[in-house]
C-alpha cells in the first residue's frame, strides 16, 4: 500500500506555509484514504483540551513514525483504511463526546488537526453550535 507522497500531506505542508484554501484542505481530508491504527477493538484516540481525536496518516511512512512510539513493541501495527469523509460523518458522530480528526501527528511540522467544528463534522456534533452544547448536557 505504499504511495507517493499523499495529497493531503501536500495541501497540509501548502498550509502550514500560509498558503492554500482552508475549505480546499478540509474537501482533500474528505476525500483521502487515511491510516487509522486500530488497538483493543477501536480506532487509536486521544483526548486532549476536551476534545477526543481520531489519529489518522496520510501513508504508511507517516504511520511507522507513530507505531516507533506507541505500537505493540516488535508487533506490526494494525490499522484501517479509511476515507477521511467516514471518519468525521459517520464516525465522530457515534463517539457521544467532542471529536475531531489528528492527521501525521508524528510528522514534525506536518500535523494537521480538523476540529468539531461545522464545516468539518456535521453541524448537529459541532461544537460551534447551540445544538451540540443542548446535547452534550442532556
Amino acid at each position: 500500500m505504499q504511495q507517493p507522497k499523499a495529497a493531503l500531506a501536500e495541501r497540509i505542508a501548502e498550509r502550514r506555509w500560509g498558503g492554500d484554501d482552508p475549505r480546499a484542505l478540509v474537501g482533500e481530508m474528505r476525500r483521502s484514504v487515511l491510516l487509522v491504527p486500530v488497538a483493543d477493538g477501536g480506532l487509536w484516540s486521544v483526548r486532549s483540551g476536551g476534545v477526543r481525536w481520531i489519529c489518522g496518516f496520510t501513508d504508511e511512512t507517516a504511520l511507522a513514525r507513530f507505531a516507533l512510539h506507541h505500537g505493540p513493541g516488535d508487533q506490526p501495527m494494525e490499522y484501517a483504511a479509511l476515507l477521511g469523509a467516514r471518519i468525521v460523518d459517520e464516525i465522530v458522530p457515534t463517539l457521544g463526546e467532542p471529536a475531531g480528526l489528528a492527521v501525521d501527528i508524528a510528522t514534525e511540522d506536518g500535523s494537521m488537526f480538523f476540529p468539531p467544528v461545522v464545516g468539518i463534522v456535521p453541524e448537529a456534533v459541532a461544537v460551534d453550535t447551540g445544538d451540540a452544547e443542548e446535547g452534550a448536557r442532556s
